[in-house]
């Protein structure tokens, strides 16, 4: 009985050394993510004895949105950011500019495991260079240049993720509106010239929501939607809408349609609407 006993005990523990180790798990990739994408439009006209009448005329512009994302178990931090400059010249006019965007924003999710997670953000809006508006004379005046003004907002809440295309996010923040020479965007229109403010600093909520689709391969359809309530003045929101179509015709050309819409009682008491559409350019950086 004692020797059945061994050559069992045997048996299995030859059985167990013979069994396949389990492989270890693959780490997952947590490294950074980069995409950059740079488009570039040109249109020029030039008229040499046109008998219906018109002008010469040339405009381009140039861009670029990136996006850097470090997916891990534990969070997710996203940055973006956006540059857009273009000018137009017609005729025997000065060059005029017709786009100046600066965009920055980072967002860091902590995952809970659940469709709703928290979030931390801040974002920059600002242009490059000095921004005019020309009367019926066509005399120019300055109302705007870099970092004046330029929004500033920082915030922290939870975000929500219905489907992969669609994410929004809920959140108290803190706005800052940074001014030089131009101090009307920092300033309600009612305030007199003489108690205008640099900065102003407001608390509030704001609300961020980015749509992403591709309908198909060579579409791609991008809308963000931003809002913010001040607590000392709920009702009035300041929203900014940006919408985008990019449909790629072929590798290197892309048609572009772009809508925004800004309300912003500071800046016009009416919405600003503005409405690109453009044929040009496209490479991937990255």
């Amino acid at each position: 009985m004692k020797k059945l006993f061994v050559l069992l005990f045997a048996a299995v523990a030859v059985r167990g050394n013979a069994q396949t180790p389990t492989p270890a798990p693959v780490p997952s990739d947590t490294s950074w993510k980069h995409s950059v994408v740079a488009s570039a439009t040109l249109t020029q006209v030039s008229l040499k004895d046109w008998s219906p009448g018109g002008e010469d005329a040339i405009s381009w512009t140039v861009r670029l949105d990136g996006k850097s994302v470090l997916d891990d178990t534990a969070y997710v931090w996203g940055n973006n950011y956006k540059m857009v400059y273009g000018q137009a010249k017609l005729g025997s006019g000065t060059v005029q500019k017709i786009e100046d965007r600066i965009e920055l924003e980072s967002v860091y999710i902590y995952k809970l495991g659940i469709h709703i997670n928290p979030y931390v953000s801040a974002s920059l809006k600002t242009q490059f260079t000095e921004g005019v508006t020309t009367d019926a004379t066509g005399k120019t005046t300055p109302v705007s240049q870099f970092f004046d003004p330029a929004y500033l907002i920082q915030s922290a809440g939870f975000g929500y993720q219905p489907v992969k295309e669609v994410k929004t996010r809920l959140g108290a923040a803190l706005r800052e509106i940074v001014t030089s020479k131009y101090t009307e965007y920092a300033n309600a229109p009612s305030v007199p010239v003489a108690d205008r403010v640099k900065t102003s600093v407001d608390g509030g909520i704001e609300s961020v929501t980015d749509v992403e689709w591709k309908p198909q391969e060579d579409v791609l359809v991008r809308s963000k939607l931003e809002l913010f309530s001040p607590i000392r003045k709920f009702s009035e929101v300041t929203m900014r809408m940006d919408n985008a179509v990019m449909i790629n015709i072929a590798k290197y050309f892309v048609v572009v349609v772009n809508v925004q819409l800004i309300n912003d009682l500071n800046a016009s008491t009416r919405t600003q609407v503005k409405e690109v559409v453009a044929f040009g350019l496209t490479y991937s950086l990255f």
